[in-house]
């Protein structure tokens, strides 16, 4: 059974080893020619404002992953609405309450977030 995954693997550490040599190889002998404006924090060519360590609300994190869960509703719906068409009619009506239960699952995750007031950023 392992031998069937012996190439895989194979190919795995190949292109780990590959990636370490590089990088190494680039370390050893490409330019080293550091100077002030090099080393200095970059941001949008702006000069950075406060400490890189402040901390963020919890909200900005919970509208982050808000946005993950509704971004990726599209990803699995978007596939389902291309090959709706080509169900037979048994597989329309259950494929259609499956996506009907799967939206009214993330509507109920969306009325939680309003009611906890994760989308009001006052």
């Amino acid at each position: 059974m392992l031998i069937n995954y012996l190439p895989v693997i194979l190919i795995m550490g190949f292109a780990v080893l590959l990636a370490v040599v590089m990088v190494k190889f680039s370390t050893l002998f490409g330019p080293q020619r550091p100077n002030k404006e090099k080393q200095s924090t970059y941001e949008s060519g702006m000069e950075p404002i406060g400490s890189a360590r402040d901390r963020f609300s919890v909200k900005y994190y919970m509208v982050a992953v808000s946005f993950i869960v509704f971004d990726l509703e599209v990803v699995f719906l978007y596939p389902w609405a291309i090959s709706f068409l080509n169900f037979s009619p048994q597989q329309m009506l259950y494929s259609l309450i499956i996506a009907l239960l799967f939206i009214l699952i993330l509507v109920v995750g969306l009325i939680y977030e309003y009611k906890k007031g994760v989308l009001n950023w006052d």
